[in-house]
């Protein structure tokens, strides 16, 4: 393969519960820096009570139709979501027939989980890492330095995503969602 002509993909998993301002901010910023942006509501093994996919996947779709950037590149891959990362990293290589570089993004939050994922080795040596910081979940030594020791390729993103979160919203209400996903909200009558 010859990494000059590699598409950049990165991508964007997100449990999205309902997907905030804060990732519409990371995706702007990864649209900027990647050729691609692979998108979809993801499964997390280690997070109870979701609401059901197909209205994650569909809030998402809302999001990444409002979005302002410069190139149309962020796109919603609902068939890359799967409870494990290594599996989605294996049909993303599906997909773009092993014709790119993959970038998987997470959350500074996530840091510490990584070891308990699925073969979380074997998924470090084929996708690099993207960390995302998130307030209330600094980045610390000790942390980076586990990365290295299990082989982890990453780098840290340079972004001032706002301080909200999924959960705020379910658990206050807070107005930080797009309004296409809050009239959505309110159709489907989520998180009432």
């Amino acid at each position: 393969m010859n990494n000059s002509t590699s598409s950049e993909i990165a991508l964007f998993g997100t449990s999205a519960d309902p997907p905030t301002e804060g990732h519409k901010t990371i995706l702007e910023w990864l649209s900027r820096h990647y050729d691609q942006v692979a998108v979809w509501a993801a499964s997390n093994p280690l997070k109870s009570k979701q609401t059901p996919l197909k209205h994650r996947m569909k809030m998402l779709e809302l999001m990444i139709a409002s979005l302002t950037t410069p190139k149309a590149n962020v796109k919603l891959y609902a068939e890359l979501s799967h409870p494990r990362s290594l599996e989605t990293v294996k049909k993303a290589e599906i997909l773009w027939n092993n014709q790119a570089n993959f970038t998987f993004v997470i959350g500074s939050d996530l840091i510490t989980q990584i070891r308990r994922w699925y073969k979380s080795e074997e998924l470090l040596q084929r996708v690099k890492l993207l960390i995302i910081p998130r307030p209330g979940y600094p980045l610390t030594e000790t942390e980076l330095e586990i990365l290295k020791e299990i082989g982890a390729n990453y780098q840290v993103a340079d972004i001032n995503a706002p301080s909200v979160s999924s959960s705020a919203y379910r658990e206050k209400g807070k107005e930080v969602i797009d309004n296409s996903v809050k009239s959505y909200i309110q159709e489907q009558k989520l998180y009432s």
